[in-house]
């Protein structure tokens, strides 16, 4: 069984009053599934139990405001402000403790990091400055006032034991109010809550303490912080080793997490950053404090998982991502299903939607609520499907119409199931991308109703042979190559490359000394800067060009702040706000600020984003229209977009399947 091998994981662990069945802790990322009022919905209910019944130990209900709106920080965040949120609260315990989890809450005050645009005010800090360049300035807080949030935290924590939950979590990290009293970037107070580092953890120890007299001795208290802020003036994790003597006293688990607004790619964990990078964080908390510790930070590997506790560098995992996108990661792991864990990709995508005040998606779990629900589903009459393209939009697709019992078959034009998505990941710095489709094509091979072609051309002569009561088109995208003086001869030549001539030979440039080579990419979008990240850490000489003012302008805020930060560290030349003039066999012509430049380059790269490949669409349509058979044209070959959206809309064949009566 898998459990032996993961022993440490599986080991109950008691804290206070209460014991978890296991050493997996569900850490808080926000939903936005909450009513506009901030009850909670059926919705999060839903979200939470699927979870609880996937086995994990501790379940960490989603920052909820003690504060609001002046620390609210999206228009549907949980709220436990006042005694009617308590009903439904206890409806979402009794939820998660169905199925034998334990269940705790963050409390938490956005601060400076509550939208202005939502609560309609503007936002408190511990100063006037921003926790971001550009966002809202904050009015420091009064004396008078952070004693009454102090009280808001105890009467919140209060309300959390009323309504049943196990323990109580405090937010003291990631850049939110008591984040910002503890850090030297944004508190310059002179008071007694500013200056020394007791001063500036006097608001935290006040809470903590509040907390600890209305909850009384049994229930466990967690304290969320950011061990290292790892940007320049923020507390480092020999400051935060001195501030935690502070709060030692209160509190019982010490879930250590890093970054802040401002580095929010340490925060929510850049694609990047190896598993378990956080974990010397924990290590080094739990011996300064002797309290246990939560790990966190990529956390998907089971192995990485294990080895951290056995090696005594926390006591819990905290996982976030990777549970929302496999609820049954834990499951899988304790009874020997580790192969079938749908991992996360570290896309930042729809996980980190409600940065952007939009509900939770995920990019490999498309029904984030209701999980594999839809398995239960059959259908009522005999059905094929052919589906044309095995990408991740066409496997999805393929995949689920066999799933609900459809005789499916999948055309592929190539020897590889997988698309843009696979071949990206063979690059060194984007493997976790290739997890997905590897994970899809193993659950294709498990459907015994499933039918793939390779290498096979569909036409729609071929696919009328299969006899189609519904055909999916999902071709995908190739390079978009505009007419330009210069790029078709000397991509022809191979002087100038596309990223599927990266991708494709990744293994000889890896053993290319790159030291000093200059490298131009035409192109500052999600597949540019992809470039930009294989060749500056190997030290080539990188130049970047964007037509737009900046650069991933389209990227999420993660992987934007991550990319901006790379952009940095290693010098890349960059021209935003630049046109691409002219292409020659070894130099691009730019106009940059109304001058023309001559960018020379041992390698070019043309990334000036993708475009819909549908060589076959028109004919399938002219096909079966008057047959009554509907075409469906999906992901990139309907629409250049991110993965996400092409998952979503290959699941979304569960709605043709409805509207033709098939289900």
């Amino acid at each position: 069984m898998a459990a032996k091998n993961f022993r440490n994981l599986f080991e109950p662990f008691t804290v206070k009053s209460m014991t978890l069945k296991n050493r997996i802790v569900m850490t808080p990322i926000g939903t936005n599934f909450a009513e506009r009022t901030g009850e909670v919905s059926d919705k999060l209910i839903a979200y939470y139990k699927q979870h609880a019944k996937g086995g994990i130990g501790l379940i960490t209900v989603e920052g909820a405001s003690v504060a609001s709106p002046q620390g609210s920080l999206s228009t549907n965040q949980l709220r436990i402000d006042h005694d009617n949120y308590i009903h439904g609260l206890y409806k979402l315990c009794e939820a998660i403790h169905e199925y034998g989890s334990n269940a705790s809450i963050l409390l938490n005050h956005g601060g400076a990091d509550s939208d202005g645009s939502v609560t309609n005010i503007q936002p408190v800090s511990a100063s006037d400055i921003p926790s971001k360049a550009g966002e809202d300035i904050p009015r420091p807080l009064t004396i008078e006032e952070i004693h009454g949030i102090v009280q808001k935290f105890a009467d919140a924590a209060k309300r959390a034991v009323t309504a049943g939950f196990d323990a109580v979590e405090i937010q003291a990290g990631h850049g939110y109010l008591l984040n910002q009293f503890l850090s030297p970037l944004t508190n310059d107070r002179t008071d007694e809550f500013g200056g020394s580092k007791e001063n500036r953890a006097r608001f935290t120890t006040l809470v903590l303490k509040a907390v600890r007299e209305v909850v009384g001795e049994n229930i466990p208290i967690f304290l969320r912080i950011s061990a290292d802020e790892l940007t320049e003036g923020g507390n480092s994790l020999n400051d935060t080793l001195e501030i935690v003597e502070y709060f030692e006293d209160y509190v019982d688990v010490f879930a250590v997490s890093a970054g802040l607004t401002c580095t929010i790619q340490y925060q929510h964990d850049a694609d990047y950053l190896p598993d378990g990078w956080k974990s010397y964080m924990s290590k080094a908390v739990k011996k300064k404090t002797g309290k246990p510790c939560t790990a966190e930070g990529n956390i998907r590997e089971p192995e990485i998982a294990n080895e951290i506790l056995k090696s005594g560098q926390s006591d819990l995992i905290g996982i976030g991502r990777g549970l929302i996108a496999d609820p049954e990661w834990v499951n899988k792991v304790q009874f020997g299903n580790t192969d079938d864990i749908n991992k996360c990709i570290s896309c930042n995508n729809g996980c980190t939607a409600t940065l952007s005040n939009k509900p939770m998606r995920c990019t490999v779990n498309p029904f984030v609520v209701s999980g594999e629900n839809y398995k239960k589903e059959h259908i009522k009459k005999p059905c094929n499907v052919v589906v044309i393209g095995g990408g991740t939009a066409g496997l999805e697709a393929a995949c689920t119409a066999a799933e609900v019992g459809c005789s499916t078959v999948l055309i592929e034009k190539t020897n590889q199931l997988g698309g843009l998505a696979r071949r990206v990941g063979n690059m060194p710095n984007k493997k976790r991308l290739g997890y997905f489709p590897a994970y899809q094509e193993k659950r294709a091979m498990a459907l015994k109703n499933l039918f793939i072609c390779k290498n096979v051309e569909a036409t729609a002569e071929f696919v009328d042979g299969f006899k189609p009561d519904i055909v999916v088109n999902a071709t995908g995208s190739n390079p978009l190559l505009p007419n330009i003086p210069g790029l078709k001869e000397n991509l022809e030549k191979g002087n100038v490359s596309t990223i599927f001539d990266l991708v494709d030979k990744v293994d000889t440039f890896e053993k290319t000394d790159l030291s000093g080579k200059k490298v131009v990419v035409i192109g500052g979008g999600n597949v540019g800067l992809d470039v930009v990240e294989f060749f500056a850490p190997r030290k080539a000489d990188v130049t970047i060009v964007e037509k737009k003012p900046h650069f991933g302008e389209d990227l999420d805020l993660i992987t934007r702040t991550g990319a901006n930060e790379l952009l940095e560290k290693y010098k890349v030349t960059q021209y935003p706000n630049a046109n691409l003039l002219e292409v020659k066999e070894n130099s691009f012509i730019v106009r940059h600020d109304y001058k023309d430049l001559e960018l020379d380059f041992d390698y070019g790269f043309i990334c000036l984003g993708m475009q819909s490949a549908t060589p076959a669409l028109q004919a399938l349509y002219d096909h079966f229209v008057d047959e009554g058979i509907e075409v469906l044209n999906i992901g990139d070959s309907a629409k250049t977009r991110r993965m996400i959206e092409g998952v979503k809309e290959g699941r979304d064949i569960l709605i043709a399947l409805e509207r033709h009566h098939f289900l």
